[in-house]
């Protein structure tokens, strides 16, 4: 059966989106063809605004609707500790659990050699930059514990130590919940040399 060329447009172009197959992609389409017109409209509207109206903070990189983000704007976080995260999202997980009350860097990715990622194409030079003006006292490395995680982190602390900036990261181990005989043997490893006194 030949599906009609809107739907097959709107099909293809919604499988683009990350983890939307085409299966999904049709069922969304046809949700969206049996929805309220006004319904379409505005999340048209909402697409249209996500990309004209959001820009990234000209301090962090951060995603902001003002040239300044809400963070870096408010008086009462701490603007002596600066939180290093690979991309936005990273800030709204960290946000979401209302712990941390600095100032965020937004890399923009991590180091990646086989990708064609170098330090030159992150937001590496602010952040050395930010630190210039003395008025962090720590940064704190939140970046993903994977290879290019761990190689960014590294290349990172070796960057910020020379500059009088405590350099932590944050710690990694056995999540809230978790069972120690289903937990794989880096992970479990990394909590033990992680230890906290109590």
């Amino acid at each position: 059966m030949q599906i009609a060329e809107p739907l097959q447009i709107a099909i293809d172009e919604l499988s683009k989106l990350p983890t939307i197959g085409k299966k999904t992609a049709q069922r969304l389409a046809m949700y969206l063809l049996k929805s309220d017109k006004s319904e379409v409209e505005n999340l048209t509207r909402a697409l249209g605004d996500l990309k004209s109206k959001i820009r990234f903070c000209r301090s962090c990189f951060n995603l902001s609707v003002e040239e300044l983000c809400d963070v870096c704007r408010n008086p009462k976080r701490d603007h002596g500790i600066i939180c290093v995260v690979e991309e936005a999202s990273d800030v709204i997980a960290i946000e979401k659990t209302n712990e941390y009350n600095g100032l965020y860097h937004v890399l923009g990715g991590v180091l990646s050699p086989l990708s064609g990622t170098s330090a030159e194409s992150l937001k590496i030079k602010e952040l050395v930059k930010r630190l210039d003006t003395g008025e962090t006292k720590e940064v704190i490395l939140a970046l993903n514990p994977d290879t290019e995680g761990e190689t960014t982190s590294l290349y990172l602390a070796r960057l910020i130590k020379p500059l009088g900036v405590k350099v932590s990261r944050i710690a990694r181990g056995i999540p809230v919940g978790g069972d120690l005989e289903f937990t794989d043997e880096a992970t479990i490893g990394r909590a033990v040399i992680s230890r906290n006194a109590i």
